[in-house]
C-alpha cells in the first residue's frame, strides 16, 4: 500500500479531526471533516459522509462562520434525505436555521421552520 493510500484513509482521519475538534482545533478538524465527508462518499459510505458535513458544519459555528456551516449543515441535510436518514437529515436543518438565526436571516429561518415541520410530521405519520 502506497503512503498516499494511507494518507487517503478516512477512518484515520475521521478519527484525527475528531481529536483536533475535542481540543478546540475547530479550523483544523472543519477541513479534515470535509475531506473525510468526501472521500467517504466516494466509497459509499453516506452515513459517515452525512456525519461528516455535520461535523464540519458544528466546527464552522463554533468559528462563527456561519455562512459556512450552513453549507456544511445542508449538505448534510441533502444526502440524509437521499439516502433516508431522515432523523438526521432533520438535526442538520435545525443547526443551519440556528445559523441563519445568528446570520439574522429571518426569511431562511421561516423557510428552515417550514421544511422542519413538514418532515417531522412526515415522519411521525410513519409510525
Amino acid at each position: 500500500m502506497s503512503a498516499e493510500k494511507v494518507k487517503e484513509d478516512p477512518v484515520k482521519l475521521h478519527k484525527e479531526a475528531n481529536t483536533l475538534f475535542e481540543v478546540g482545533k475547530h479550523e483544523e478538524a472543519e477541513k479534515i471533516f470535509l475531506k473525510t465527508a468526501e472521500l467517504y462518499y466516494k466509497v459509499q459510505n453516506f452515513f459517515d459522509s452525512t456525519s461528516m458535513y455535520y461535523k464540519a458544519g458544528e466546527c464552522a459555528y463554533a468559528l462563527r462562520h456561519y455562512e459556512k456551516a450552513v453549507e456544511h449543515f445542508m449538505k448534510s441535510a441533502e444526502i440524509s434525505f437521499q439516502k433516508g436518514f431522515d432523523r438526521f437529515g432533520v438535526s442538520a436543518l435545525e443547526y443551519a436555521r440556528d445559523s441563519y438565526k445568528a446570520l439574522k436571516k429571518k426569511t431562511k429561518v421561516k423557510e428552515l421552520d417550514k421544511k422542519i415541520r413538514e418532515v417531522k410530521k412526515k415522519l411521525e405519520a410513519s409510525f
